[in-house]
């Protein structure tokens, strides 16, 4: 109604954006414009972003918390500042979705004295003469986390630790030239009766109970943030001569606060899956209040959670083309569906289940995000070989870990034990810990690091002589190989689409072996037309050329690097094909920029060398073998002959 455009939500794997692994909020595809950049559909901006925040894993259980969510967003770029926002948003809450204002409370700056910034009094006034027009005369309370939450309080002044938005996370590490400024939180209250004793000491550290005390009785919906300084020094914020407007509210919690219900596992969107997870395990979904501490659950209620949450996040990630693996986002992906098999495990879920819920999950979201249904197989292919490979693990693991256990001369498994399970039987460490806290018993971290940096740097004793990138050496056949699988890694990428990216090699002077992701085996169709496309490579006789420059530079160039890997400022790239393509008029010339990679060397100065062998005697490039190395990694082992 306010003339906003809508786009569409970006991918939950950030597109050229190495600084993070996920699509965390609604605000993050958006950082570009709102640093200046003008987007192409104006100034109102407003979508529903899939996100997902890894962080939040080990919180996933409560009532609340979930890895996967749907973030509203509406953004103003230079147009409308605070008085529409609040205005629209309170429009939104109380006509719309019918929150009753009652049990609607909000937060504001206090200011923040150091740096010059005033305490943000339109904000808390406009709240004010809203709640008031509502007949609710809104108190507005000076220093809740002192004086806790007295009667009459609706708006509550809160200083740069909870009320500050900048990308460092706080007013004082908010980068300089950024944009930044303060925000205006929105909190439902779940029972505002106190039926629940919200306010019992047992319940939470600080019985000064307040909106943003985390206690359990309040639920923060959403967030105006209200971006009007610019950090121009170490100590000087100005004012921008055009503010923007970021608005994040996540879509369950609008959803839970609409149907008064504190408990977002209660959303219809989760009903279905409930009900497979119950057929299957015979278990109702029948959350308990245990009153020795703050929204204690018991542990089938905990699982539940636990299933429906990260099945439906791995679903999201598969049809996004990340697979269960031990890297990057695949690592998390494949923590994900094994604690959600582990809990399916503990309501007594003997068979195969994941594939189930994800299906329900595709037909359920599939009309708004079509890649679900354009993925489908690919998902559920997915799911079923990570099960089947975990039930083994969980088999062998849980059995060596009983055990163990049975001869404990205390409350503690040690780091070498825990080590043990983790080497010897493939058990993630965030698996034991479960096990351990189901059996009440503590794990020795600081101890199972120690033993995994031991094994590692006996390890590393072994294989002193070779070089960085799995270079057996540096002889001439070995650097012929490497050259070889930058061609490879480009080949791939064109046969099989831009989602094949390296995660790993090996080479000798006997073949190559290069891992990559993709979630199928190769067909000799597609095996042919990258040996095919390598050899053209190296017939084709480019230049294989080596350059230092500042890595955002060679980022600009679109220069592929191993995700995660830690480079420096000035790195070093080597292109293979001609650097003044585009330039040349020599007709077909200007293609051959075939591949420019992060990578530290040796190679050949020309791809010809890659194709003659000692006595002069022509190679060509042959794959050998096309297998799996874990579920959406693929490993080619290839010669020259």
């Amino acid at each position: 109604k306010a003339g906003h455009v809508i786009v569409p939500s970006a991918r939950l794997v950030p597109d050229n954006d190495p600084t993070t692994l996920f699509t965390g909020s609604g605000m993050q595809p958006m950082v570009p414009y709102l640093l200046g950049q003008k987007h192409p559909l104006g100034t109102r901006i407003a979508d529903s972003q899939k996100c997902f925040r890894s962080g939040d894993i080990e919180e996933v259980g409560d009532n609340r918390h979930t890895t996967f969510f749907e973030m509203l967003g509406n953004w103003s770029l230079g147009d409308y500042f605070k008085g529409e926002q609040i205005t629209w948003m309170w429009e939104f809450i109380i006509n719309e979705i019918k929150v009753d204002p009652k049990n609607l409370y909000i937060s504001c700056f206090e200011g923040a004295e150091k740096e010059g910034i005033p305490r943000d009094t339109f904000s808390a006034e406009l709240w004010q003469k809203l709640f008031k027009e509502a007949g609710i005369d809104a108190k507005i309370s000076e220093n809740p986390e002192q004086d806790g939450m007295l009667s009459g309080d609706k708006i509550f002044y809160y200083s740069a630790k909870k009320n500050w938005w900048s990308r460092g996370g706080s007013i004082e590490k908010t980068p300089v030239g950024d944009p930044c400024g303060p925000d205006s939180e929105m909190f439902y209250d779940f029972d505002p009766d106190l039926k629940q004793n919200f306010h019992a000491k047992s319940y939470f550290k600080n019985d000064k109970c307040h909106p943003n005390c985390d206690c359990g009785r309040f639920m923060e919906i959403g967030n105006n943030v209200f971006m009007e300084y610019v950090r121009t020094s170490e100590t000087v914020y100005e004012k921008l001569p055009a503010p923007n407007v970021d608005h994040g509210s996540g879509l369950e919690r609008f959803a839970a606060a609409a149907n008064n219900d504190n408990d977002v596992f209660n959303l219809d969107i989760f009903d279905t899956a409930k009900l497979k997870i119950q057929e299957l395990s015979g278990v109702k979904y029948n959350p308990i209040l245990d009153d020795k501490e703050i929204l204690g659950v018991d542990r089938l209620t905990q699982s539940y959670r636990v299933i429906l949450d990260h099945l439906r996040g791995a679903t999201f990630f598969i049809a996004d083309g990340v697979y269960p693996s031990n890297k990057d986002q695949g690592y998390f992906i494949r923590r994900l569906m094994r604690r959600a098999i582990r809990n399916g495990r503990n309501l007594g879920i003997k068979n195969n289940f994941t594939k189930l819920i994800a299906e329900i999950y595709i037909e359920q979201y599939g009309d708004l995000y079509s890649e679900l249904k354009e993925n489908k197989q690919k998902v559920l292919d997915a799911m079923e070989e990570e099960e089947t490979k975990f039930t083994k693990t969980l088999q062998n693991g849980e059995k060596e870990f009983n055990n163990i256990i049975k001869n404990l001369d205390s409350k503690e498994l040690s780091g070498q034990e825990a080590f043990t399970l983790y080497e010897s039987y493939g058990f993630p460490v965030e698996i034991i810990e479960d096990l351990c806290k189901d059996n009440g018993l503590k794990l020795d971290k600081k101890g199972f690091e120690e033993a995994r940096a031991k094994h590692q740097e006996m390890s590393r004793a072994g294989s002193e002589q070779k070089f960085k990138g799995g270079l057996a050496d540096s002889s001439e056949i070995v650097v012929k190989y490497h050259t070889a699988t930058h061609l490879l890694h480009e080949a791939l990428k064109r046969v099989l689409g831009p989602e094949a990216n390296q995660r790993g090699s090996n080479i000798t002077s006997e073949r190559l072996r290069f891992d990559f992701t993709h979630p199928t085996k190769m067909t000799l169709e597609e095996i042919k037309k990258t040996e095919d496309l390598v050899n053209e490579w190296i017939e084709a006789r480019l230049p294989v050329t080596r350059e230092e420059l500042p890595k955002e530079e060679a980022l600009k160039r679109g220069a592929t690097h191993l995700f995660g890997e830690k480079y420096g400022d000035i790195v070093s790239i080597y292109t293979v094909g001609n650097l003044d393509a585009g330039k040349s008029k020599v007709k077909g010339e200007n293609e051959y920029i075939k591949s420019v990679e992060f990578c530290g060397g040796p190679h050949v100065t020309n791809t010809s060398e890659i194709g003659v062998g000692e006595n002069g005697q022509v190679k060509k490039f042959k794959i050998t073998k096309e297998e799996a190395v874990s579920a959406g990694v693929r490993r080619i082992k290839a010669v020259l002959e």
